[in-house]
């Protein structure tokens, strides 16, 4: 939540060997994006910085929240539910400003947030007459066709944009270099730590558990059978088998949705950690016998392994696959690429008419059919590559997303 003091800091702070920056765009630049760190105000206060180091406290009353639409080809989503519009109002903020349209594909009608106390305006206001823009996805650098105004060239200088912004990638290395050159300010969402403190601003967890679930989903869409065993009049239906690798946030939903369905699954991670969550949700933990590893990393993320250990896996997934009915993959490692575990062999050996969902897409696949943003057949597999799963539930991942930035 907001803090509960009544002066906004329009600052970020860093961990940085201790130091504190005022500016997380500095970090950005470079493209070494470090965690938050999430300092109580009373350490801040006695930290006493520098002169150098203060800034300046703005009262609520003077600050207004801006709503943009999200215009990313297939984003359906929106910041700001209604709801949570009148959450930042009751705050103190001085209005809360939603552009036209902005969660109607989320299902959340202009009614809802003027009833809620917002204000509705057009694209170019909702930039220029903000200090604070809450998005999904990182805004355009340039105008369009279809939305002219709904970008960042119409924000003033000084502003702060609170949006998911993959720093770490080159993607959006123009995006940052923007937001220096203007002056602007960025909290990452994506890269807030999964600590204690910081849980309720998790939205890479509150979007993985929407993505495990719809992968299911998705899945089911295509398979050509029931999920569920049954025994009919017609004969015996034998259940689905689901293989799940990556027991993250999304694989452990994954593994839920489909167990609740009916499936055999079972899943595989390299960390031995999460064998006790897996079982605890009805899934049977497969394992690396021949090459004994550790892949737990930092911050619950796993980590690179070792060669021998890829190989390994490799070999395990290989006889896996040919007897799984559906297969979704969740590997992924902060930094760097998603590693290939999936090769176009191993595809191949699957049954006609499987399912892969490969949930690392964005980040290059797990799977090395897959075509990012797709849905593709490869030897008579399904291949999904689809990058915006949360955006396919709009209703709920704006809610929690909501819930998350708010």
């Amino acid at each position: 939540m907001w803090p509960r003091l009544q002066p906004l800091r329009l600052h970020a702070s860093w961990c940085n060997n201790g130091r504190r920056s005022t500016s997380i765009l500095k970090p950005f630049s470079a493209l070494q994006a470090r965690p938050f760190c999430l300092s109580a105000s009373r350490r801040q206060d006695e930290a006493k910085p520098a002169a150098s180091d203060s800034v300046k406290a703005i009262p609520y009353s003077e600050l207004s929240i801006g709503v943009p639409t999200e215009v990313r080809s297939g984003e359906r989503r929106v910041a700001i539910t209604p709801q949570n519009a009148a959450v930042l109002l009751k705050k103190g903020f001085k209005e809360v400003l939603v552009e036209h349209g902005a969660g109607f594909q989320a299902q959340f009608p202009a009614h809802d947030y003027e009833e809620a106390g917002a204000t509705l305006v057009n694209a170019t206001r909702v930039w220029t007459d903000s200090n604070i823009v809450l998005k999904i996805r990182p805004p355009r650098l340039r105008a369009t066709t279809l939305s002219p105004n709904n970008f960042i060239s119409g924000f003033r200088e000084g502003g702060v944009i609170i949006s998911m912004l993959q720093p770490n990638s080159d993607r959006y290395k123009n995006v940052i270099d923007t937001y220096q050159s203007k002056g602007l300010t960025s909290f990452a969402m994506d890269m807030i730590p999964r600590i204690t403190r910081a849980q309720s601003f998790d939205v890479l967890s509150s979007m993985a558990n929407i993505a495990g679930y719809k992968a299911v989903l998705e899945a089911s869409n295509e398979f050509g059978r029931f999920i569920t065993g049954q025994t009919t009049a017609a004969g015996k239906v034998p259940p689905c088998r689901v293989l799940i690798i990556g027991a993250g946030v999304a694989g452990l939903s994954a593994i839920a949705t489909a167990r609740r369905m009916g499936a055999i699954v079972k899943c595989f991670d390299t960390r031995p950690a999460t064998k006790e969550q897996v079982q605890s949700l009805g899934a049977e933990f497969v394992e690396v016998k021949d090459v004994k590893e550790d892949g737990s990393g930092g911050g619950g993320y796993a980590k690179v392994m070792s060669q021998a250990f890829h190989d390994a896996e490799l070999r395990l997934f290989a006889d896996l696959c040919k007897d799984t009915d559906i297969l979704i993959t969740t590997a992924l490692i902060p930094g760097r690429p998603a590693p290939r575990l999936i090769t176009e062999e191993m595809v191949a050996s699957m049954k006609p008419g499987s399912v892969v969902v490969d949930l690392a897409a964005e980040n290059g696949g797990n799977c090395e059919p897959t075509v990012p943003g797709q849905l593709i057949h490869h030897k008579g597999v399904t291949v999904i590559g689809y990058t915006d799963l949360p955006s396919r539930l709009p209703t709920q991942s704006s809610t929690l997303y909501s819930n998350n930035i708010t």
